[in-house]
């Protein structure tokens, strides 16, 4: 896998949740940043997306806002 894959998410977030899940069953590695109490990583989301929503998911350069499976999929190239 030579995407880097970035996730800005907190501990109470049901998508969140789901997007780390789906990206462990798979085996592929990720960053992920808990927003709620990194503040510095927050101001980051923030300043990229424009959200303050989460999570806010990088592949690579590409940005999701949600855990939207079928984008996830496409962009890594699996089922």
């Amino acid at each position: 896998m030579d995407k880097q894959i970035t996730i800005y998410s907190t501990p109470t977030c049901h998508f969140c949740h789901m997007a780390k899940d789906f990206l462990t069953e798979k085996n592929i590695p990720f960053t992920d940043y808990n927003v709620a109490t990194d503040l510095e990583k927050r101001q980051e989301m923030m300043q990229k997306s424009g959200q303050m929503g989460v999570p806010v998911i990088y592949i690579g350069d590409e940005m999701i806002i949600g855990f939207d499976k079928s984008k996830i999929s496409q962009l890594l190239g699996i089922q």
